[in-house]
């Protein structure tokens, strides 16, 4: 079984060599001594979230902290292709579902987006606290599927800033149960961001999709049966890391 991850600040792990002592302490500190128990002679990562892994022994540790010696050091190089996932706004826990899942899948990046018949709306407070729902939820299933990158949770986006992002991307595929194109076939490039759109409970409607096209995104179907808003983010990543990373 794998280690289980801890987060540190990212300028207490860049001065991490072999044979150094960390202290990990605060919240990860008593999580990890009073939660989850782990004492001398276990072993823990370190992760910073953008890409640094430390492999670390338990040396000693108290009720609130883990005193740890650095066995190993890695640095995860950013994944080249990025994937994208563009999350329509939804009712009820389908949208958290959904970027949960696509964590879990590696996905690089999560954009909200405030489609036309998103029934969810996300605006002033509410709108902030809903953001950092997103982080939080992100945040703990980076942790719990061992990442050492977590996703970034852009801005929620309108549809005009979702066509500027779009338009810079090296490839955006719109999910759309009509389409004739299967996301299993199409062409896939090498580098930069690959877009995954998903539309909300209503669809997208026929101005939204009109408008990605123009701007180069291509409209791709996943299968034969038509996918909650929740799965189909996770199920396009699934498909486009089979034919990329899981080689």
């Amino acid at each position: 079984m794998t280690s289980p991850v801890f987060v540190l600040d990212t300028a207490v792990l860049a001065g991490a060599e072999v044979g150094t002592t960390l202290v990990l302490d605060g919240p990860e500190g008593r999580h990890a001594a009073t939660v989850r128990r782990i004492g001398a002679g276990e072993r823990v990562d370190l992760v910073d979230g953008h890409g640094r892994r430390v492999h670390a022994l338990v040396r000693s540790g108290d009720r609130a902290s883990l005193t740890l010696e650095v066995e190993q050091v890695t640095d995860e190089p950013e994944p080249a292709p990025r994937l994208v996932l563009v999350q329509a706004l939804a009712k009820g826990d389908r949208d958290d579902q959904a970027i949960e899942a696509a964590t879990e899948l590696g996905v690089d990046a999560v954009i909200p987006w405030q489609a036309a018949r998103s029934i969810v709306q996300w605006r002033g407070e509410r709108g902030a606290k809903s953001h950092r729902k997103w982080v939080d939820r992100v945040y703990a299933a980076s942790k719990q599927s061992r990442r050492a990158r977590f996703p970034v949770v852009e801005p929620v986006a309108d549809l005009r800033a979702l066509l500027s992002r779009a338009e810079a991307a090296a490839a955006t595929f719109v999910l759309h149960e009509e389409a004739n194109e299967p996301l299993a076939r199409a062409e896939l490039p090498h580098t930069g961001d690959i877009l995954v759109v998903v539309g909300p409970e209503g669809g997208i409607t026929p101005d939204e999709l009109d408008a990605l096209r123009q701007v180069g995104a291509q409209v791709v179907r996943l299968g034969h049966t038509v996918l909650r808003s929740s799965s189909a983010g996770p199920a396009a990543l699934a498909v486009l890391s089979a034919r990329s990373r899981w080689l």
